[in-house]
Order: C-alpha cells, then sequence, then structure tokens
C-alpha cells in the first residue's frame, strides 16, 4: 500500500483532473477520485482522464464509494464510506481482484471493516477539515494511538490510513503510533504550490 494518498476536491481554481495530475505529478501514486454530489456521468468524464493519468503514472486508482462504476471502468478499486454500500456486498460484486477500503472514526467500526475483509481502512478525522461533510469527532495523535494498540492487541493487521486536516508537520507523530500511511486533499490544493507540497509529504513517509 503507498504511504500517500491522495482524495480529490475541487477549489475555487483546481478542478477534479487537474488536482489529480498535480498530486502525481508531485509524485503521489495512490489517487481516489471523490465527487460525493455528481452524476455517475460527472464521476465517468472525470474518471477517464483520471484513470489514464494514473496508468501513466503506474499510480493506483479508486473510487469513492461507486462500486457498479467501479467496476464498469476497472478501477483498481474503491473507498467506502460508513452510509456508503458495506464492504462484504461490495466484494461479492467486485470479486478478489479489486481493492476495498473503508472509513472508520473507532475501533468498533475497525472491527467492523476488518469482519468483513476490507483491505485497507481510513480512519479519522486527524483534527477538523472542512473538505467533509457530516465531520465524525476528531481524533488527535491519541486517538489514533488507542485504536492502534487495541487492533495491535486483538492481532489485526490491516493497514491504517489517517485522514482529515493532515499537514506535513503531522506525519512523524502520525506514523509513529502504527498508522500505515497518509491520506490529504485540501494541504495540497491549497498550498501556494501544490505538486511541491505534495513532494514535501512524501519525502516526510521516508519513501
Amino acid at each position: 500500500m503507498r504511504a500517500i494518498q491522495f482524495i480529490t476536491h475541487e477549489t475555487e481554481t483546481i478542478g477534479y483532473v487537474e488536482g489529480a495530475r498535480m498530486a502525481l505529478e508531485g509524485g503521489c501514486r495512490w489517487i481516489q477520485l471523490r465527487m460525493k454530489d455528481a452524476t455517475d456521468d460527472e464521476v465517468r468524464e472525470a474518471a477517464s482522464e483520471i484513470q489514464s493519468l494514473c496508468k501513466a503514472h503506474d499510480a493506483i486508482f479508486l473510487l469513492d464509494d461507486r462500486v457498479e462504476l467501479a467496476k464498469e471502468l476497472k478501477a483498481d478499486g474503491v473507498h467506502l464510506g460508513k452510509n456508503d454500500m458495506p464492504v462484504d456486498e461490495a466484494r461479492r460484486l467486485l470479486g478478489e481482484e479489486f481493492i476495498i477500503g473503508g472509513t472508520a472514526n473507532t475501533f468498533d467500526d475497525i472491527e467492523r471493516l476488518a469482519a468483513q475483509g476490507v483491505d485497507y481502512i481510513g480512519c479519522g478525522p486527524f483534527r477538523f477539515t472542512t473538505t467533509k461533510k457530516n465531520l465524525s469527532p476528531v481524533l488527535g495523535i491519541e486517538g489514533y494511538r488507542d485504536i492502534m494498540e487495541k487492533m495491535e492487541k486483538a492481532g489485526m493487521d490491516v493497514p491504517v490510513v489517517a485522514i482529515g486536516g493532515i499537514t506535513a508537520d503531522d506525519i512523524d507523530n502520525i506514523l509513529a503510533t502504527g498508522v500505515r500511511g497518509i491520506a490529504v486533499s485540501g494541504t495540497v490544493l491549497n498550498a501556494e504550490d501544490p505538486v511541491a507540497m505534495m513532494k514535501t509529504l512524501i519525502q516526510g513517509t521516508n519513501i
């Protein structure tokens, strides 16, 4: 699993495709296309461009939520939120070759996702973020430390990716908890130089 994941969103000046392109140019090799309020046709149009860019950069391409569309487009996988299709149902539809990630905020969430056969878990938020509606309770470093300790005691080895308002200065402390990856969005897109910011984040994970 790649240590840095980029999740798309739009800003006033950067669209979904352009944001993904800049993340890839900065060295990111895991892109999740997240267009919550868009139609399937709108997602399909953006996905076709981003998927081509990912192939050119030997990067993983995931769709957020849309299992049927991921199968149609032959994406590498999907990421499923708490209110999306259950992981085990998605697995039946997609098969073993697709990557399936799930969203967690608590250890109970992680237990449920692990039991359903998830490949990785996006756990957060680390801190408050404006890129997501209906935000779950903020975890902070102590929250991740507690979750990772419980996972270790339970013998669970599902990779956990931290998400939610993470900056370059946070990476060392987050990874020290046992978290395996970092997902970013606004930190990159709101930077003065998004490509340079992605490079900085990747350097911070010691890849």
